[in-house]
């Protein structure tokens, strides 16, 4: 018992080291994206479907890699994916311009995907019960973590050698998350063979609809949170703000995303999925929308990075939990096919956004507007769940 528990826990870290990586290689483009748009003469709008490039994939092979993963197995899809990241983000390294950088991040993309639609899923084979959320928080936190050591390194990085090694240091991690992973993994004891291994079936109908929304809350708020994080270096650039204090300002959102992910997860057990769900979006709306009109970046970044980033594992709970646990690594993969898109889209309406209005800070009320919709449709998916019986129990 106490060797399965030590090894659910190192698969856990494993999975958090990737997230880190994750987000991490998502984060390097737009704190590279001053030195970027002088370089390569870029615009937002182009600078955002950089950004976007890394997402892109996930729209056409989200799905199938589910359904590859219940066929060939968590390890191999899972596996295959953290490798395929490190690959990428080398060739965004020895890329000569924007067009390679973006071929690169679309082949760490595809490799995200992997990882992305079985780690909820293999989080639940090892962590059931009242356990779930406190590691499913876990993992969900590495990403804004993986974003603020970005935001620190990057920049420093490049000025000492130069901006391919902002992209190295991200293969880096994903190469250590790779053989942490492949090492450790196992199917969980208590798996059965009919779920750690089976054909390529589809969750019913009800299953496929309550995990359509849930993505969509999940993009709802990745995409804001994202296109605030893409777009506040470049905002405060234009403000004349210098790199220290917007590092300052990055380190709040982003730091302070892993304190409130995990607080929000405690939060959830004691108050109910909706209080913390309604609570962290408001916030994160309010919050957004103030950095595009008040000059305040340090109260935004802080409002951001604690009380408005406490729900991120309620909703990931949500989608995972929309499913029975022998559809979800196809469930899964339904859920993030919805993410990805907005993901590829988000960023580079946000750009457009900024471009129209001459700022960026018309990329924050972009975002603002996505981070809102967060609330009309979780209300929905309680409502479908109501009639539903997929384990949602009180979420």
């Amino acid at each position: 018992m106490r060797g399965r528990a030590i090894r659910g826990w190192v698969i856990l870290g494993a999975i958090a080291l990737a997230r880190i990586g994750f987000g991490y290689q998502f984060q390097t483009v737009a704190s590279l994206g001053p030195e970027l748009i002088r370089r390569f003469g870029l615009d937002y709008a182009a600078l955002g479907e950089l950004i976007g490039a890394y997402m892109v994939a996930g729209v056409f092979i989200a799905l199938p890699l589910g359904l590859l993963g219940r066929r060939f197995g968590d390890r191999t899809v899972l596996g295959g994916g953290l490798a395929l990241m490190a690959l990428g983000a080398v060739v965004s390294a020895a890329a000569a311009g924007a067009e390679g950088i973006a071929a690169g991040r679309v082949l760490a993309g595809v490799g995200a995907v992997g990882m992305t639609v079985l780690q909820s899923k293999v989080i639940a084979d090892w962590f059931p019960g009242r356990r779930f959320m406190l590691a499913i928080s876990i993992s969900v936190g590495g990403y804004p973590l993986g974003i603020g050591l970005a935001q620190i390194t990057t920049p420093v990085l490049s000025q000492i050698w130069g901006w391919p090694a902002a992209f190295l240091a991200g293969a880096a991690i994903m190469a250590a998350a790779t053989a942490l992973f492949v090492g450790s993994f196992r199917p969980a004891p208590d798996e059965p063979d009919s779920v750690a291994r089976g054909g390529f079936r589809m969750p019913g109908r009800a299953e496929c609809l309550l995990l359509v929304v849930a993505g969509l809350i999940w993009t709802a708020y990745t995409s804001a949170y994202t296109g605030y994080l893409s777009y506040t270096p470049s905002l405060m650039a234009v403000r004349g703000e210098g790199l220290v204090l917007t590092g300052v300002v990055m380190a709040f959102a982003t730091w302070g995303n892993v304190i409130g992910t995990l607080s929000g997860g405690a939060l959830a057990g004691r108050w109910g999925a909706w209080p913390v769900f309604a609570t962290g979006t408001a916030v994160m709306t309010v919050a957004i929308a103030g950095m595009g009109v008040l000059d305040w970046p340090v109260v935004w970044g802080a409002l951001i990075g604690l009380p408005g980033s406490i729900q991120p594992g309620v909703i990931v709970a949500v989608g995972t939990l929309s499913a029975r646990p022998e559809n979800r690594a196809a469930g899964m993969g339904l859920f993030y096919t919805t993410y990805y898109l907005g993901g590829a889209v988000v960023p580079a309406l946000c750009g457009r956004a900024a471009d129209a209005m001459g700022t960026p800070a018309g990329a924050m009320y972009a975002a603002a507007f996505v981070s809102v919709l967060a609330l009309p449709i979780y209300l929905l998916h309680r409502r479908m769940a109501a009639s539903a019986s997929v384990g949602l129990g009180a979420l």
